[in-house]
């Protein structure tokens, strides 16, 4: 790392020197050991350095710089068609491959059924330690070292992929260079990586073809490395510039039984599974990669895992199992769009489908993206990269619904089938309606286990549900859903440039989910007004909350100001608190995200403002953005807002760069408490209160009364409501609390109800309903962290032993963030 970056103990260092060389492609080939807990394999990374304008003349210069002898080459993809791997010796550590079998086949039918590798025993490979390496370079070595993000991997060997041997490979290699002797293997190499990864979007079929034969292609010399906490180094003895360094290498490797990428688990039905949890340091626990957000890339995935298992991944098509041995079934994934390494994810476990009825929705028919469609497509109005985009396909613009897929374990397959299907196709119309184009061609849906610790979370083309929003009516599950959902627009779609930035996803997808969800149960004007309203009441006494009990620093979205986004000279930086377990239960970025947005539309006017997002999703889909990109955009469409002062610079100290609730924000409070489902609310508090008040028991036993009191139906969010506002109360005697209880069906409700009335029960020591808390501890972790920490606060000996009892027998299946959060409430 620079000198100048010294990160704090809970600041997350993205090491890779983006700066220098970028992976453009990753091809993993992996093998999943269910009963050791280790994933294993290799990974192929396809490599592009990055220009530099000081670099000197070299031979190879004009074929080097792929963009002025490619862009014309009509030739180049029928000649990529039909290459293949040239025969090797037993000496070979990748198996041989018969390309002209396949030769002009579609990548997606070019899964290798000879993809086992010959050689898979550890080797010592060329390691130093951490302060080895940084010795060799301190004493004055000038080897260029190419540096990945990695952690809690064990890497075995780094090899130079040998292009060469790509049978059809020496006739393009020849076209420019002419012949070659053995000293510029290396340059014929370079050239051919550089035109593969230079192939133009509507060729990404002839392209991902290559990628994988490439990928199968033998090693053509071992290069060191050296592993440290953070990272991966690699370098080639007498490699001094990223233009020379190799372009295709392979890295052998195993996760680790602890890596905190993975989770190792049981799911509902005790089986076992594994997942790739989203934890704070993403994927560089599954696989060596470059972390940075602007390190997009595609990537392949060949994963086998026992029979009886099924993998689900992030991948463009619905990959269909084949059998490669006797237990063991084979898994092909590939995504076209670059994207982030982090947002690669994976699922492997006994998961069973959950079936539609064939009423349940009628989906627009869609063909796939073939390369004749693609060469059609009008590329100039998009601002990203050259790649298959949905967005200019007319195809996708028409398609309201997209093929997707839910899958749990068994014992939960009926509730999916109840509460989650029937509104999948509706929540999906909706965000097409609003946003447009759906940025991702399917969509497979997991629950996850118990210990997941999140309600959801969004990656591409596969999202992660908790069972939690499988509780009570279908309001919580279709409102998590449309969250999730509107990540693919802004999170995926549209990324943050700087990880610190977690509003631009997390906000506007709070911002949405109210938009979809009432859209999807084609609520009134008038309806959706109200119950958005009352959300928002929700959100700012958590906000409220929320302020009260943080620390100031993490209170920022915008925490590193004017330096968000900048990086050092090699492209390294930090991921302020990247590392805090307990910003993970943090909300304060997706409230004040959501208020900031939910502030500006309100100047402007919904409909404009919709309208303007649809716009925006289309001027940035497919890139990283910045909190300006956004702000200066909508200043420029309604150039009307400078009027009422706001500006760039006063949204940064009002709302992105300041701790505590937004001055603005301060007196929203009291026109939200208006609001007539509110009101209806209150009108309840004063009648339980009442009832509280007339049941508490005195100096003297009064006479046994009937309750005669009309108690009003109430919406899920006017329950959160009625129980945030009792707990806002001194007292409530128990008589009431149990009236309560049975008067809502409150063990019927969703978690969010049940989370309020697990705090009542526990601020007024209600040891009658104990079993309700352990019960929610137990089935909806993902909510359940800080009701620890009350059951502790109150210094009552049967809440600290109920909190103690619970941790005990949950900690192994919980998250690792949650583990370390509880235990320091616990102890």
């Amino acid at each position: 790392m620079d000198s100048n970056l010294d990160p704090s103990k809970d600041d997350l260092p993205l090491m890779a020197n983006t700066s220098h060389i970028l992976v453009r492609h990753y091809t993993l080939d992996l093998d999943v050991n269910i009963e050791e807990k280790i994933i294993s394999g290799c990974i192929v990374l396809y490599l592009q350095a990055c220009t530099e304008s000081t670099q000197s003349d070299r031979t190879l210069d004009g074929v080097l710089n792929y963009s002025q002898e490619y862009a014309s080459s009509a030739m180049a993809v029928s000649e990529f068609s039909h290459i293949s791997v040239a025969a090797q010796g037993a000496s070979s550590s990748i198996a041989r491959y018969d390309a002209a079998a396949v030769a002009g086949t579609s990548a997606l039918n070019i899964l290798d059924k000879n993809c086992n590798h010959g050689n898979k025993k550890e080797t010592s490979g060329i390691s130093c330690s951490k302060e080895d390496c940084y010795d060799k370079k301190d004493d004055g070595m000038d080897d260029f070292v190419l540096i990945l993000d990695s952690c809690d991997l064990s890497v075995i060997k780094v090899e130079e992929v040998d292009a060469g041997a790509i049978t059809g490979a020496e006739k393009l290699s020849q076209a420019t260079l002419g012949s070659t002797g053995a000293s510029e293997l290396s340059a014929v190499r370079t050239w051919i990586v550089q035109k593969l990864v230079a192939l133009p979007a509507a060729s990404w079929q002839e392209q991902h073809n290559c990628y994988l034969l490439y990928s199968q292609a033998p090693g053509c010399g071992e290069l060191q490395f050296a592993s440290d906490t953070w990272s991966l180094r690699i370098w080639k003895a007498g490699i001094q510039t990223p233009q020379e360094f190799p372009r295709a290498i392979r890295i052998w490797y195993k996760t680790k039984p602890e890596s905190r990428s993975i989770r190792w688990t049981m799911d509902q039905d005790c089986r076992p599974c594994v997942y790739t949890s989203g934890s704070a340091l993403n994927n560089r626990g599954l696989f060596p990669c470059q972390e940075p957000p602007s390190a997009m890339a595609t990537w392949q995935a060949t994963v086998r895992a026992p029979v009886g298992f099924v993998t689900l991944m992030s991948g463009e098509n619905a990959a269909v199992a084949t059998q490669v041995q006797e237990d063991v079934l084979s898994w092909f994934y590939y995504v076209t769009m670059p994207m982030p390494a982090s947002t690669l994810t994976i699922a492997v476990g006994c998961w069973t489908e959950v079936q539609k009825d064939s009423t349940s929705c009628s989906q627009t028919d869609y063909q796939p993206l073939t390369s004749s469609t693609v060469s059609k497509w009008d590329q100039h109005h998009c601002g990203h990269v050259d790649y298959p985009c949905r967005f200019l396909h007319p195809g996708a613009h028409i398609q309201i619904n997209i093929p997707y897929r839910v899958f749990t374990a068994d014992c939960l397959r009926e509730k999916c089938k109840e509460i989650l299907l029937p509104l999948v196709p509706h929540c999906l119309v909706a965000a097409h309606d609003i946003l447009g184009t759906h940025p991702f061609c399917r969509l497979d849906i997991l629950f996850v286990p118990a210990g997941f610790c999140n309600l959801g979370m969004a990656s591409p083309h596969i999202m992660f549900l908790s069972q939690s929003i499988l509780s009570g009516r279908s309001h919580f599950c279709g409102s998590r859903f449309c969250h999730e959902l509107a990540h693919n627009w802004f999170g995926l779609a549209i990324g943050a440039k700087d990880w610190t930035e977690e509003w631009i996803s997390e906000g506007f997808a709070t911002y949405l989910e109210d938009i979809f969800w009432a859209k999807a149960q084609k609520l009134s004007p008038k309806e959706t007004e109200e119950q958005c309203e009352l959300r928002a009441l929700l959100r700012w006494y958590r906000l409220r909350d929320e302020v009260q009990n943080s620390e100031q620093e993490l209170q920022v979205l915008r925490p590193k100001k004017d330096c968000t986004g900048e990086v050092s000279e090699s492209g390294v930086s930090v991921i302020k608190h990247g590392l805090n377990p307990g910003k993970v239960f943090m909300q304060v970025h997706y409230l004040k995200g959501y208020f900031l947005l939910r502030f500006l539309a309100s100047k402007v006017g919904q409909v404009k403002y919709l309208t303007f997002l649809r716009n925006f999703v289309l001027k940035f889909h497919g890139q990283l953005i910045l909190s300006q990109d956004f702000l200066h955009m909508l200043l420029g469409n309604f150039p009307e807002l400078s009027s009422q002062g706001i500006s760039v610079e006063n949204i940064y100290e009002d709302w992105l760069d300041t701790a505590g609730i937004p001055k603005s924000l301060l007196n929203e409070v009291l026109k939200l408490e208006e609001n007539r489902l509110a009101a209806e609310v209150k009108d309840e508090v004063a009648k339980w209160m009442h009832f509280s008040q007339k049941n508490r028991r005195g100096p003297k036993r009064r006479k046994k009364r009937k309750d005669d009191m009309n108690y009003r139906e109430l919406l899920s969010d006017q329950l959160v409501l009625l129980l945030e506002f009792l707990l806002q109360e001194k007292t409530l005697c128990h008589k009431a609390l149990q009236r309560l209880r049975s008067t809502y069906q409150l063990l019927r409700q969703d978690a969010e109800v049940r989370h309020r009335w697990c705090e009542l029960v526990v601020k007024h020591r209600y040891l009658s309903a104990y079993g309700d808390v352990k019960e929610f501890l137990e089935k909806d972790q993902a909510m359940g962290v800080y009701l620890y920490g009350e059951l502790m606060v109150n210094e009552d000996s049967k809440q600290q032993q109920l909190a103690r009892q619970c941790f005990t027998l949950l900690q192994e299946e919980m998250d690792p963030a949650s583990v370390k959060v509880v235990t320091e409430m616990l102890f």
